[in-house]
């Protein structure tokens, strides 16, 4: 997490008492400073706290965190839309791209919101695996509590379920698995350079780590991925060369490609 940004943690208006115990457990778990909102307004809340953001729980909605740039929260967004598209029977490329099928296991290097995760474990079914890595531990901890709020029965809730989130910098989880502990190790670094202003992770740019993925995060990737290592770019990045993805693959009129490294043995 960026230490430019001081975050607290407050509620709602006239909270009911569930709100004000989640807000304090969500500090404690974070060791981030609770401040009771009572009547001020959020704007007025962080400037007297001197901070730039406060994660709000509100009142059965949502955990949010508010910033000057807007307000964060869990929402499954296109990810529900893909999930449809491939129940009728439409192709992800995402998933072309992995090769993935039931029963695999996914590690997500890069998890933000959730979207890329929840459509492998729609796809990698219960016998599979997704572990999903963010390093910003205030967007690990709404994106898990949002994924943990999936209710029902259906495909998009069942694939919440199957997604595990870990607080976790992937520089520093990959040297700590052992060799080919998943079928499919996967990076989308895009968020360094969005492609629109109006991007649902553009509010997080001030908490955000921009660094470039390094070849060496790839290495370790090749050594952990027992089948294929996945980047995810814009078409025609230089970062493919750079990072040394040779097989490039992505839809004709797609402003995404994905590079990718196989395993011996494995066809694309």
């Amino acid at each position: 997490m960026s230490g430019a940004v001081n975050i607290l943690v407050t509620t709602s208006a006239r909270p009911r008492r569930a709100e004000r115990l989640e807000a304090e457990e969500i500090s404690r778990t974070l060791g981030l400073p609770y401040v009771p909102r009572g009547r001020e307004s959020l704007e007025a809340l962080c400037g007297e706290h001197g901070a730039q953001a406060a994660v709000v729980v509100v009142s059965r909605r949502r955990v949010g965190l508010v910033l000057a740039g807007g307000e964060f929260f869990f929402h499954p967004g296109l990810g529900k839309v893909r999930i449809r598209r491939i129940e009728a029977g439409k192709t992800d490329q995402m998933i072309q791209a992995m090769g993935l099928k039931a029963g695999d296991s996914v590690l997500d290097c890069t998890l933000g919101l959730g979207a890329d995760a929840l459509v492998a474990g729609h796809v990698v079914g219960d016998g599979g695996r997704v572990v999903g890595l963010e390093a910003v531990p205030v967007v690990a901890l709404l994106v898990r509590r949002g994924l943990e709020h999936g209710s029902g029965d259906g495909p998009l809730a069942r694939a919440m379920r199957r997604v595990e989130v870990v607080t976790a910098d992937h520089r520093e989880y990959l040297r700590l698995l052992e060799d080919r502990s998943f079928d499919v190790v996967y990076f989308d670094p895009m968020f360094r350079r969005p492609r629109h202003a109006s991007s649902a992770m553009e509010p997080l740019r001030p908490l955000a780590d921009t660094r470039a993925l390094d070849p060496e995060s790839v290495g370790e990737a090749v050594r952990v991925a027992r089948r294929r290592v996945v980047l995810k770019e814009r078409a025609g990045s230089p970062e493919f060369e750079r990072l040394g993805f040779r097989l490039i693959t992505g839809g004709r009129h797609s402003p995404v490609a994905y590079g990718i490294i196989t395993q011996a043995g494995d066809e694309p």
